[in-house]
């Protein structure tokens, strides 16, 4: 494949990430306490949960750790578990009167999101063959082009209100604790909550 026409899907896939994983699902958030529609909420707090290992890769990239690029693979699909697994969710969000606004979006956002999270993940999997190899190969370079810029834009930011330094190895790091963290969570829904409650999100 053309080395431009990689980077432009690479290029598109963050474009529909920041549209499908990111911008809907604040929008309906803020959407959903204003009409308190617990069921809605209950679903965008569990997937924000699970979306934030997508932060996690983009902060290991940052780093140049061959790491995020497994995450890459791994956090579309998570996120496409998380908004089909709950039972109850499933039965309250049907319930939902389809011509009502926030329920028609929320089943649009879902549908999309389940589709653009089987490409990116399909398209992350490319970049498996940079593991064990140099990220400087064109095929992997344009992977870290997002992560550098969103932490050139970080830094600034940083910088304006903290007056330190947000560097790439400290990037790193916080991406290694957030993972810690993130897979500490992991195993305790896997191995407490899902043998005691099963497929019923409930109060989480």
């Amino acid at each position: 494949m053309p080395d431009p026409l990689f980077r432009s899907l690479v290029w598109l896939d963050v474009r529909l990430g920041l549209l499908f994983a990111v911008g809907l699902p604040l929008v309906l958030l803020v959407w959903a306490v204003i009409r308190r529609e617990a069921a809605v909420k209950r679903l965008l707090g569990l997937y924000w949960k699970v979306a934030s290992l997508q932060l996690i890769a983009l902060l290991l990239l940052t780093d140049r750790r061959a790491l995020g690029l497994v995450l890459l693979v791994l956090a579309p699909l998570l996120m496409l578990a998380v908004l089909w697994l709950w039972q109850d969710l499933n039965e309250e969000l049907a319930d939902m009167p389809t011509w009502r606004g926030l329920p028609l979006t929320v089943r649009i956002w879902r549908w999309s999101l389940s589709f653009y999270a089987l490409g990116a993940s399909a398209l992350a999997a490319s970049a498996l063959a940079c593991l064990g190899g140099s990220l400087q190969r064109p095929l992997c370079a344009v992977w870290l082009e997002a992560p550098g810029g969103l932490h050139g834009i970080v830094a600034q930011l940083f910088g304006f209100v903290f007056g330190g330094r947000w560097t790439q190895g400290l990037a790193g790091f916080v991406g290694f604790i957030g993972l810690a963290a993130y897979g500490v969570g992991l195993l305790q829904w896997l191995l407490v909550r899902l043998p005691r409650q099963g497929r019923v999100a409930g109060e989480f």
